[in-house]
């Protein structure tokens, strides 16, 4: 899909010193609405970041948010809002869903307001500032919540070796028979262990672990990738990423899979004009002309762009909250006994070390979130 595309090529500029979360998915349909409105270079430029023609991104952009709507774990919503004295070209508008379209006054309380209802009060502040040549904003909220079908249960860990080593951090640990459940996938940067958990709303959650030295930008492309069949997938084996498989003897016929993740709570804000190119907005952010003439006959052009991004992994589920937005101004052991009957795999997943994840849409497998946790909770110690 065209938004992970986006996600992906976000996620390999980024630094993975420190965590960090963002949401190519809560970018794309902003980036289609402005190419649709935009005109000369900067359309060029737009359309190459959404990689969409401008003739078609409206409807695009529909499509996405009607992707992001079709899940009971998620909920997305685009919002308008323009000075009075700004007209705005009927066809653009007619674009947006009906009832996205307020007044800016000057005042960011009702924007503050608009963020913390859209999130369920994740993100309370709007990431923009107002000021007397602000003539538009366009913002797009997208929120994830979903519950684990089979929760974990709440633990500390210590990482023996690596950049972790001598930390205790909060973990969670689960115990299951379904050992498909962790995956390898063979990708240029070598082994890639898929940790998938399952969430209610069908959505997904994807725990991505590679060699030590890979970088968070290419564990997380290659994830993308992996997930859309250009990587091959095989299972799970000794000596992938995080994971030992032992063949053990049991009383019970089954094949057992324990994991042991860091629980984490990020918090990202990004200002996407950083690097404009990234995301189409190098031309149209050159305040001595107009850009949009599809949007208004009035001269308009970027004047700041950002996101705000909230990512939790819990013991029962997990939630997310985005705000993007486009501001556009004027230009054990015992006793003996007999030995088990049965020989069955056992294999452990632990993640002790920095890693990313991926939040997907199980149905169209829209990357709705990626991030990178470089470091984890501390433990809570009772």
């Amino acid at each position: 899909m065209l938004a992970n595309d986006l996600t992906a090529r976000w996620a390999a500029a980024c630094d993975d010193s420190a965590s960090f979360a963002l949401s190519g998915a809560g970018v794309w349909p902003l980036l289609a609405l402005l190419a649709a409105g935009a005109d000369g270079p900067g359309r060029a430029e737009l359309e190459k970041a959404a990689g969409v023609d401008a003739r078609e991104a409206a409807e695009a952009a529909r499509s996405t948010q009607a992707v992001l709507r079709g899940s009971s774990a998620v909920r997305a919503a685009l919002g308008l809002w323009t000075h009075r004295d700004l007209p705005l070209e009927p066809v653009w508008l007619a674009s947006l869903p009906r009832g996205t379209h307020g007044e800016l006054t000057g005042d960011r309380a009702p924007l503050d307001a608009w963020a913390a209802e859209q999130t369920g009060g994740l993100i309370r502040r709007m990431p923009v500032e107002v000021d007397e040549d602000t003539r538009l904003v366009l913002a797009g909220a997208l929120t994830i919540r979903t519950e684990w079908h089979r929760p974990f249960h709440d633990t500390n860990d210590s990482a023996c070796s690596g950049p972790w080593s001598g930390r205790d951090f909060a973990a969670l640990v689960r115990d299951t028979r379904i050992t498909e459940r962790v995956r390898v996938a063979e990708t240029p940067h070598g082994p890639l262990t898929l940790l998938r958990v399952m969430g209610t709303g069908g959505i997904d959650v994807y725990v991505l672990l590679g060699t030590p030295e890979t970088r968070a930008g290419d564990v997380l492309t290659t994830g993308i990738d992996a997930l859309a069949g250009r990587h091959p997938i095989r299972a799970v084996h000794d000596g992938a990423p995080g994971v030992l498989v032992e063949r053990v003897r049991s009383y019970k016929p089954e094949d057992r899979l324990r994991v042991c993740v860091p629980r984490f709570s990020i918090r990202s804000e990004h200002d996407l004009m950083e690097t404009p190119e990234l995301f189409g907005l190098a031309t149209v952010s050159d305040m001595s002309r107009g850009h949009f003439p599809g949007i208004s006959s009035s001269p308009l052009a970027v004047q700041q762009a950002a996101q705000d991004v909230v990512a939790t992994f819990q013991a029962r589920g997990f939630e997310a909250a985005v705000i993007t937005l486009v501001g556009v101004a004027a230009g054990g052991a015992g006793g003996w006994s007999p030995p088990p009957p049965y020989r069955v795999t056992h294999v452990e997943f632990t993640v002790d070390r920095p890693f990313g994840f991926l939040t997907l849409d199980r149905r169209s497998g829209l990357a709705l979130t990626a991030g990178w946790v470089a470091e984890p909770e501390d433990a809570a110690w009772d």
